[in-house]
């Protein structure tokens, strides 16, 4: 184990804490692989799952795991028009597991997340009985305004170039505060503890995953 990794660890230690007093679940894990095994366990065959535009879920592997699992998978990508995708969605509240990554998270256990649609934020919220969330150790923040901070300028700029928007961010590489009709950045949520013990899992990742 590197000196790196043994101050992810113990970081990772303290963070699994404070998100026990937040009634949420931690765990932590070295790589990807070992994560996304322990995340399809997790899940029994035949399961309803979901998830939310995640760079994360894809990274590590477990977006294919899912589709190549017993589960029966609703995603949205499949909507050819913005009824089916509000049908999806409607579906999406009853799923069993909601897979999704968060923007930042703070090491006293508090999730940032900015979002264009609200649809992943809303799921995170309410309605999914199980929420699990995929954070690289890239993502960890001192406090929520540096959170804010850090989706606003550096995981916003990446994604407005990936999804070819015209904001900005793309063009600055920073946030300008904007108000473009193509802005994403139009829902801030912070979760600072969950209303059901466990409903909310929290995966770190000892690896730089996502935005």
């Amino acid at each position: 184990m590197s000196h790196k990794t043994e101050a992810f660890a113990a970081l990772a230690k303290t963070m699994i804490k404070n998100l026990k007093k937040r009634n949420m679940e931690g765990f932590y894990f070295e790589n990807s692989a070992d994560c996304t095994k322990a995340i399809m366990d997790s899940m029994p065959q035949g399961s309803v799952i979901s998830w939310g535009g995640s760079e994360t879920i894809k990274e590590t592997g477990l977006a294919e795991a899912v589709k190549n699992g017993s589960y029966e998978l609703i995603d949205r990508s499949a909507a050819k028009n913005p009824e089916e995708a509000r049908q999806l969605y409607a579906k999406t509240v009853l799923a069993d597991y909601y897979l999704m990554s968060s923007n930042a998270i703070t090491i006293d256990g508090e999730l940032i997340n900015i979002d264009g649609n609200g649809n992943r934020v809303a799921c995170l919220i309410q309605g999914p009985a199980h929420v699990i969330v995929v954070v690289g150790m890239n993502k960890i923040v001192t406090d929520v305004e540096s959170g804010v901070a850090r989706v606003r300028n550096m995981a916003s700029p990446a994604n407005a170039i990936r999804l070819s928007r015209n904001l900005p961010c793309a063009a600055t590489g920073h946030c300008n505060n904007c108000l473009s009709p193509e802005c994403f950045c139009n829902q801030i949520v912070v979760t600072r503890r969950s209303g059901h013990a466990g409903r909310i899992r929290v995966y770190l990742v000892a690896e730089d995953l996502g935005y």
